[in-house]
């Protein structure tokens, strides 16, 4: 694959693939599967990050000590932690392979890299919002995405 430039004559980036409007939205239905098992797994690991730092925090130096009461219950919640993180880097690490960037799973901000007018730009789709409605540069955030060009706007931002 060649080099591409912008209008400006800087390489544009090259992520796994470039998404249409119509494509993103129909990667919709799956992604909002996915979204709340990603969340769940995220609440999960703060849960079990608050019990391990309990636990430390009660046990101190002895914390690491094989004979303490507790050791059974560490290892499991360590195990736990290692297993989650595993899945949820993977999960991520599978969609930004796709061209799909995990901006915020408490929220579900997605976005997804496309090229218009030839610039590459990211469309900007979040929880709740019935299709990809939305995009801003890459430079940009949430905060200054726009309305698509020539699309009707069935979606509704969320203030934030």
């Amino acid at each position: 694959m060649g080099e591409e430039s912008d209008a400006g004559g800087s390489p544009l980036p090259q992520p796994a693939r470039f998404w249409t409007v119509e494509q993103a939205n129909g990667r919709l239905g799956q992604l909002s599967e996915l979204l709340p098992q990603l969340r769940a797994w995220v609440v999960r690991l703060r849960r079990v990050h608050d019990e391990l730092k309990r636990l430390a925090e009660f046990w101190g130096k002895d914390f690491e000590a094989s004979d303490h009461p507790d050791q059974a219950l560490r290892h499991r919640l360590e195990e736990e932690w290692q297993n989650l993180t595993r899945r949820l880097q993977e999960a991520v690490t599978s969609l930004s392979a796709e061209g799909i960037e995990v901006k915020n799973l408490d929220t579900g901000l997605l976005d997804f890299f496309s090229l218009m007018n030839g610039e590459v730009v990211f469309l900007c789709w979040q929880r709740g919002e019935e299709e990809v409605a939305f995009y801003h540069t890459l430079e940009g955030g949430y905060r200054s995405r726009r309305p698509l060009p020539h699309r009707s706007r069935r979606a509704t931002p969320n203030a934030g």
